[in-house]
This record gives C-alpha cells, structure tokens and sequence, in this order.
C-alpha cells in the first residue's frame, strides 16, 4: 500500500489541490453574487452551470482522454478552470458567471476521471478500497479546507479568484514532474436511464433526488448563510460543517445497511434528514447547536447518493455495474442542474428559509417514493447484498468503476458462458433423442 501511495502522491497531491479550489470558489461565487445583488433566483440559475458541465464532461471528456492521453488532457482543463475564474472576477455577469461555471464543471468532469482512472490503475484487488478511501478523504478535506480559506481575503475583492487559480494551476505541475507511467484508458458501453429503472426505481428517482440535495446545498448554502446575516467567517464554517457532516455520516450509515437493507436505511436517512431540515428553521446562528444540527443536515442528506448507488448495484451482476455507472454520475448531476435553481426560486418565493424546507421536501420525497416501493417489489435481504462501499460524488464511473475488480468480471463472464454452454447441450441432447426416436 506504501508503494502505491508514493507511485500516486503527485497525482493525490495534485486533487487535493483541485478540491481545495473548487471548495474555496463554490462558496466565494455564492457570496460574491449577493454581494453583487444578482438576486437569489438569478445565482441559482448561474450556479447550476457546473452541474450542466458536469454531464457534459461525463460524456465528452472520456473521448478526450482516450484521444490525447492523461496527461495532456489533465494540464489543458486545469488550464480552462483556472482561466474561467480569473474571467469571473474580470467580468462581474450573471450570463458570463453561468458560461463560466459550464466550463469548470466540465473541466473538473475531465480531472476526476483522469484522476480517478490512474488511481484504479494502480491500485490491485487488495489495496483499491484502501486507496479509495484516502483519496476521498483528501476530497472531502480538500473541500472543508476550501470554506475555510474564504476567510483569508475579503470576497468584495480579486484575491481569492487569484487563490483559486494558483492552486488550480499549481496542481498541474506534481502531475507533470511525476515519473509515473498514465494508465491506458478503456471506453465502456452504457446503458439507458430506462433501462436501470426497470432494474431499481428506488435507486435512480434516490440518484436523481440526492444530485438535487446537492445542488441545493453546494449552490444556495453560501448564498442562504450570508443573506440571514452571517460574517464571512461564519458562512465558511456554517459550508464546512456540512461536508464534514456528510463525510462522517458515509460509513455508519452504509454499515448499517448491511444489516438492516438499503431501503431501510434510506428512508430512515432521508426521514430524519427532512424532520432535521425543518428543525434548523427554528435556530438561529446564534444557537449553541446550530451548527451541529447543520451537520445532521449534511450528515444525512450526502450520504444519499452512496446508498442509492449501492442499492442499485444489488441489483445488478459484476458487467452490469460497469455498464450503468456512468449513468449513475448522469443522472446526479441532472439532478443537480435541476436543484439549485428550484432552490433558489423558492427561498425566492417562500423566503430564505424555504433553503431548509426545500431539503426536507426533496429528502420527504424520496421517502414516500421508497414506501410505495415497498409495496411493489420486496427489499433484498441483508445477507443477499454486497458490502457497502463509499462512491465519491464524481465523474469516475463514467469511466472506471474501482468496486468491480477485474475478478468478478471474469467470474461473471465464466458463469454467463457456463450458463450459455448448458443450454447448448440440453439442445443437442434433445436432437439426439429425437433422431433416436
């Protein structure tokens, strides 16, 4: 494991860098843009961009990177990122700001599979969760780090963009130095939407919604937290502990749905996380426990696109899994792309607080949706389903997916080809006695 960290370093190095900066500028344009009084409805709208390039990076960059090579395609798209902020704080537009944050969250869509396909490459069948579980928790800190680093200048001004950019562009060079061969990319076939929700509904309208979640806290967080009166200091903090709240609540929750079942699990989740939500309305940030229930927020509601994700795979065999994770990826980020603005409408409409009863109310949905399921199709048992693993939110598995080892593949292909070759049998057996007859 040692030796596979120090083959990696550079390129972990290089991502905590990146989290760091897309932590720092999520939350730095949610406040500039009620600096700027772009209007609540407004900054939804722009900041949903990301999420649009995020699933148009999905599909595009794996082409990309197939075509040019690691490298070069990681340096060229931390270069647009670290370009499309310097634009934003030459350019203070709504329009420019949403063109913007297209190109960031489809130049973060190209960085994660780079980064992510390397990572599997080198890691084996025993060390692959290990060093998944070290690269998530450089994302997760990465992302807790950027809230913090709002504080280090006023958002009024230039310098944070600049920050922003630095570490972008200062992420590129461990990558570039590295002596470490870039693994070979392989293109893999997808599947419909359509197709996955005839195999798990729960589990892609769980996808859809928990991408809305995300879009919701990621893109209106900053923007709720600054307009009910919070410093600079507080809105970072009031940011970082909700991803430390998501990022603590990620294993218990899976490891307890696999005693008890996912659909369990998430309705409890996502039931809790909704009565929580509406909970946070009553306290104000001067509450001794406000911010530890604003963790509860996030710790319950993140977690939702691991369970779903995991839930659908209990469904699905070893070559299936590869096939239909990238759809996984598509479908959060529609969800995303939808959240933000709805969001934002509502705090629009209901006031700032609906920031709150629009979590509860996405988190409730998803929860009726799983109990009227209940009724259609009975829920796994147990010790029928596979072990929970954490999946980052990111554009991985539209590429490669580091929980399907190359060994159940071939278990899967041997048992299908067994299967196929039983059949073939029982045929000719049934010729044979015919011809005999």
């Amino acid at each position: 494991m040692l030796k596979i960290i120090a083959d990696c370093w550079a390129l972990l190095l290089g991502m905590g860098l990146i989290m760091l900066g897309n932590g720092l500028q999520t939350s730095l344009l949610g406040v500039r843009a009620s600096i700027e009084n772009f209007g609540t409805t407004t900054t939804g709208f722009m900041m949903s961009g990301y999420f649009l390039g995020l699933i148009f990076g999905c599909n595009i960059a794996p082409f990309l990177v197939k075509r040019v090579g690691h490298i070069r395609i990681f340096g060229a798209l931390a270069s647009f990122a670290s370009t499309s902020i310097l634009l934003q704080a030459i350019f203070i537009d709504p329009f420019i700001w949403w063109t913007m944050r297209l190109i960031t969250g489809f130049s973060y869509a190209g960085l994660y599979i780079v980064a992510e396909s390397w990572l599997n490459e080198s890691a084996t069948n025993k060390t692959r969760g290990k060093l998944f579980s070290l690269y998530m928790l450089i994302s997760f800190g990465g992302m807790a780090g950027g809230q913090m680093m709002l504080n280090f200048f006023s958002p009024s001004g230039f310098e944070l963009f600049l920050l922003v950019s630095l570490l972008i562009s200062l992420a590129v060079i461990p990558i570039l130095i590295s002596v470490s061969r870039a693994p070979q990319f392989e293109m893999m076939e997808k599947v419909h939407i359509v197709q996955l929700y005839r195999v798990s509904p729960l589990g892609v309208m769980g996808m859809i919604v928990s991408g809305m979640v995300i879009g919701a806290i990621y893109a209106m967080g900053p923007v709720f937290a600054i307009n009910i009166g919070m410093s600079v200091k507080e809105v970072s903090f009031f940011m970082m502990m909700i991803i430390l709240g998501g990022f603590l609540f990620q294993y218990p929750l899976g490891w307890l749905s696999d005693f008890i079942g996912r659909r369990k699990v998430i309705v409890l989740s996502c039931v809790l996380g909704a009565v929580v939500s509406i909970f946070a309305i009553t306290l104000s940030p001067d509450n001794t426990i406000f911010f530890l229930i604003v963790a509860c927020v996030g710790g319950l509601s993140l977690p939702l696109y691991a369970l779903c994700g995991v839930h659908i795979n209990d469904y699905l065999n070893p070559t299936q899994m590869v096939a239909a994770s990238g759809v996984l990826v598509l479908l959060s980020s529609l969800g995303a792309t939808i959240g933000s603005p709805l969001t934002a409408a509502a705090m629009d409409v209901f006031g700032l607080n609906a920031f709150y009863g629009s979590v509860a109310t996405m988190l409730a949905s998803i929860s009726i949706f799983s109990l009227w399921r209940k009724t259609k199709r009975p829920e796994i048992a147990a010790e029928n389903a596979g072990d929970f693993v954490v999946m980052p939110p990111s554009p991985l598995t539209a590429s490669l997916n580091p929980d399907v080892t190359l060994n159940q593949i071939e278990i899967a292909a041997t048992k299908e080809s067994e299967q196929i070759q039983y059949s073939f049998d029982e045929l000719l057996n049934n010729m044979e006695s015919q011809e005999l007859s």
